[in-house]
C-alpha cells in the first residue's frame, strides 16, 4: 500500500500469472499432431509417452443403498429411485443390488446425490444351489461364498467330540486334581 500526498491510499494489485503451472503436452506424432488416447469425446494424455492402462473388468452387478430421504425431493427424483426399487413408504436402508447396463447407470446418474454405489466383486467360482445359504454380501461390495462342510469331515468331527479318549483342559484338571488329593501325583 502506497500513500499519495493527498493521503488517500492506493491498492495495488498484485496478481500471480500461473501461465507456469499450465500443462505442457509434450508428445506428438509425425505430423506434429498430439498423441493421446481418445475415449469417445475425450482425449486423455497421459503422464509418460509408453504408459498402457491395465486391464479393467467391469462389474455386472451395483449395490445401491439411499442416503438422503424422500422428503424434500422433486417428484421426478422419488420416481427415479421407486423405478430404482426403494420403496418410498418405508424407513430404513435396505440395499437394491441392479445391473451395470448403460439405462441403469443413467438412471443412478440422475439420482446420485441420493445414493451410495458400490461394485460388487464376484468370486471366480460362483455358487450352486446348493451352496446359496453359505453366500453373503457385505457392505464394501465383496460377495463372499462359504462352501459346504463335507459330511467325512463334518462326521470326524463329531466323533472327536465325543470320543473317551479326547483330553481337554477340564478332564485334565479333573485328573490331576485327583491325583494331588491321593498323594500319587509323583
Amino acid at each position: 500500500m502506497t500513500i499519495k500526498l493527498t493521503g488517500a491510499p492506493i491498492f495495488l494489485n498484485l496478481v500471480r500469472h500461473a501461465s507456469f503451472m499450465k500443462r505442457k503436452i509434450r508428445w506428438r506424432n509425425a505430423q506434429g499432431k498430439f498423441e493421446g488416447v481418445k475415449y469417445e469425446h475425450v482425449t486423455y494424455f497421459p503422464k509418460r509417452p509408453d504408459h498402457v492402462d491395465p486391464p479393467f473388468e467391469p462389474s455386472k452387478l451395483l449395490l445401491v443403498r439411499r442416503v438422503k430421504p424422500f422428503a424434500g425431493n422433486p417428484w421426478w427424483e422419488k420416481e427415479m429411485l421407486e423405478n430404482l426399487g426403494f420403496e418410498a413408504k418405508k424407513h430404513g436402508d435396505n440395499p437394491v443390488i441392479v445391473k451395470n447396463t448403460p439405462q441403469m447407470c443413467a438412471m443412478l446418474w440422475r439420482v446420485k446425490h441420493l445414493v451410495k454405489i458400490v461394485p460388487i466383486k464376484l468370486p471366480d467360482k460362483l455358487p450352486t444351489a446348493d451352496d446359496l445359504n453359505g453366500t453373503y454380501l457385505h457392505e464394501n461390495g465383496t460377495f463372499y461364498v462359504v462352501p459346504k462342510v463335507d459330511p467325512i469331515r463334518e462326521e470326524a468331527v463329531e466323533q472327536f467330540m465325543n470320543s473317551v479318549k479326547k483330553l481337554n483342559r477340564d478332564i485334565i484338571q479333573e485328573k490331576l486334581r485327583l491325583k494331588w488329593l491321593e498323594g500319587n501325583l509323583m
